[in-house]
C-alpha cells in the first residue's frame, strides 16, 4: 500500500496504523467507508434509504418510484456508489445523490 501523502511505496504497519517510511505520515489501515446522501447525511453499509425522485431503470418497463424504501444498502466505489436489492427490480446500483437516509 503506497503512502496517500507522498506516494512512496514502502510503508509498514504499526498496530492499527500504516506508516510511510519516507515522510512518516500515519493513516488508519482500515478506513471507514461511507458516502453522503442528498441531505449530506453519512451512509454506511446496512443503512436503509428512501428514493427521493422517480428514477428510470434501464432494461425495465417501469420506473423506480419516489418514496421507495431500500433496506440493507452496501457502499461501493464508483459513480453508482450504493448496491442494493429492490423487490420488483432485483439487484441494483444507485447514486447516493438520489436517496436520503430513512
Amino acid at each position: 500500500m503506497s503512502c496517500p501523502s507522498c506516494g512512496f511505496e514502502y510503508t509498514y504497519e504499526n498496530g492499527e496504523m500504516m506508516v510511510c517510511s519516507a515522510c512518516q505520515y500515519e493513516w488508519d489501515k482500515n478506513p471507514e467507508v461511507f458516502v453522503l446522501d442528498a441531505n449530506k447525511n453519512k451512509l454506511v453499509d446496512g443503512d436503509a434509504v428512501i428514493v427521493i425522485k422517480d428514477l428510470k431503470v434501464s432494461g425495465a418497463s417501469n420506473m423506480l418510484k419516489q418514496g421507495t424504501k431500500v433496506d440493507k444498502i452496501k457502499i461501493q466505489e464508483g459513480d453508482h456508489n450504493i448496491a442494493c436489492r429492490i423487490s420488483g427490480f432485483g439487484q441494483m446500483n444507485l447514486k447516493s445523490e438520489f436517496v436520503k437516509k430513512a
